[in-house]
């Protein structure tokens, strides 16, 4: 009889329990073991090794125990994966089927030990798309209602966790005043009402030896403790907790918890910071605000400077310069930069919000973090995202060096902290950079970014490729393996992997590409390196980057 190696996979959402003697996982592996004990005139026999992921959501593939089960699967270690329930694996339709990928290539299989069909039958496979389709709707639903809980809590102004600010310490919902680091921030608040500037605040600060909030968290490590630097001074300033009040979004509510610094007195500071911010950052042109002034740089290290030229109706037109353009006119600068302004905002803007919709940005700027945490500054981070304007995702952006055929975008830690609800010490600033490839089109002495306005052109070879990944899907839902559509088709595995996806678009994408408006970087290409998410709005986040 042929021995079927079985492997057991537990998950739990949260972190809640794990610490007990017998939690849901201990449960979840008990009622598994059984399953195989009941088969064991099968040949199934019971992997010692156990792969557990508590504190993690399903809605992702990226978690250590499973990735580690799929790579035992790949090294032909396991023959069959046991679960208790199919959401335990993923609540995902479109990750379900880079996992059954996986098996079929392996010749591996899986098992839910509370949810009996079988997978060689359409009726089966039905059956198995319908659950994971309602898994799905039920993660959606919890954290819709995770997203109303705390809108309604803070509303009320409950502390609702998170890195609790310098100044205070947790008091069950609410905060109490740390009055040994109360005295720092009184501090850094009558230093900028004194000298007027956050720069001129931090060097007083360096030199009064004021330090960050020392943390030791959960695994060992630490953080903080060091100088405030100009991003954290800020944030401090700004942050209305410290005049007892609670912000939401782009709401701000009275809070249980005390103030240190007087509202009245809070208020008149961020009038202040207003104000400088505006002289010091923005140049109007026009009535038009340059609202990436100050933070484009070239590949010489030459600042980008907001210009304007008119039109022979009068328009006047608005772009960003190299500064060597003003500062030498007349001169012959070859390598400078002249950018429509409108296209290059209008594009960043795409780029932040499709840098913090991607899969993964939030748990990794906050490394280190618990799930809960993360789970609650992506909440915060969606929901801002879909009342922010332009000017507010770019208000984001640290600095952007513009080289040719690419952009490396830098996001500001202190509003990125401000955004997520969080504290500026949660972020690790190493993962605030990304480079960004783009194209330039000479239109005489003017290089445009190519964007969304380029000429209409359709790509038969993408939309051939979306109607076979359809009629594959159709296929699989009908009960033919990969294996069965290779052979039909006369394609390799792997052109159907990389296909398959495109079955999942949304349907206005799909029509943007029958009309030949999609983004100048979506073809099959791209497609053969990078996956879709299966999120329709993720999905025009991530398109609207290209």
């Amino acid at each position: 009889m042929r021995k079927i190696r079985c492997a057991i996979y537990t998950r739990k959402s949260s972190e809640d329990g794990l610490e007990q003697e017998f939690n849901s996982l201990h449960a979840q592996r008990d009622a598994c073991a059984a399953y195989i004990a009941s088969q064991k005139h099968e040949g199934w026999v019971m992997l010692p090794e156990q792969y557990d992921d508590g504190g993690l959501s399903g809605g992702s593939l990226e978690r250590p125990a499973l990735q580690h089960l799929l790579k035992e699967v790949k090294g032909g270690r396991v023959d069959q994966i046991v679960v208790y329930k199919i959401d335990r694996l993923t609540r995902s339709l479109a990750d379900f089927s880079k996992i059954v990928d996986v098996l079929d290539v392996a010749g591996a299989s899986f098992v839910s030990v509370t949810q009996s069909f079988n997978t060689a039958t359409s009726m089966g496979r039905l059956t198995l798309n319908m659950l994971l389709s309602f898994a799905q709707f039920e993660r959606e639903v919890t954290a819709e209602r995770i997203r109303d809980k705390i809108t309604a809590s803070k509303r009320k102004g409950l502390w609702m966790g998170g890195k609790v600010p310098l100044g205070y310490d947790p008091d069950g919902r609410t905060l109490r005043i740390n009055e040994s680091e109360a005295k720092t921030i009184r501090a850094l608040y009558s230093l900028y009402e004194e000298l007027g500037t956050v720069r001129q605040v931090k060097d007083a600060a360096d030199r009064l030896g004021l330090r960050s909030r020392h943390r030791k968290e959960g695994d060992g490590t630490t953080s903080g403790g060091g100088p405030f630097d100009r991003g954290h001074i800020h944030y401090i300033l700004t942050n209305p907790i410290y005049a007892g009040r609670i912000r939401h979004r782009r709401q701000v509510y009275d809070g249980q918890h005390p103030a240190i610094i007087n509202p009245d007195r809070w208020d008149a500071i961020q009038d202040r910071l207003q104000d400088g911010a505006a002289r010091r950052r923005h140049m109007s042109s026009a009535g038009r605000i340059s609202l990436l002034c100050g933070k484009l740089f070239d590949e010489t290290g030459d600042r980008l400077t907001p210009s304007h030229s008119k039109t022979k109706n009068g328009t006047r037109l608005r772009y960003y310069i190299s500064h060597r353009l003003v500062a030498r006119s007349g001169e012959a600068h070859p390598g400078a930069w002249r950018l429509p302004a409108c296209d290059l905002e209008a594009r960043i803007t795409d780029l932040v919000r499709g840098t913090i919709l991607r899969n993964g940005f939030v748990p990794s700027v906050m490394l280190g973090e618990g799930a809960d945490a993360i789970a609650r500054a992506s909440a915060a981070a969606r929901a801002w995202l879909s009342d922010a304007r332009p000017d507010d995702l770019l208000a984001l952006v640290e600095r952007i060096d513009i080289a040719p055929g690419s952009m490396t975008l830098h996001l500001d830690a202190s509003k990125l902290a401000e955004r997520f609800c969080i504290e500026v010490d949660a972020i690790d600033t190493s993962q605030l950079a990304s480079c960004h490839p783009f194209q330039l089109r000479k239109r005489g002495v003017e290089a445009r970014i190519i964007l969304a306005d380029a000429p209409a052109r359709q790509d038969e070879t993408l939309i051939r490729n979306i109607a076979r990944a359809h009629a594959w899907f159709e296929r699989i839902k009908a009960g033919s393996t990969f294996a069965q559509i290779v052979a039909a088709e006369g394609t390799s595995r792997r052109r159907v992997q990389q296909m398959i996806g495109l079955a999942f678009l949304a349907p206005d994408i799909v029509q943007d590409v029958l009309d030949g408006k999609q983004p100048t970087g979506f073809t099959s290409d791209w497609c053969k390196t990078h996956d879709l998410p299966s999120d329709w709005s993720d999905q025009r986040a991530l398109l609207a980057t290209l």
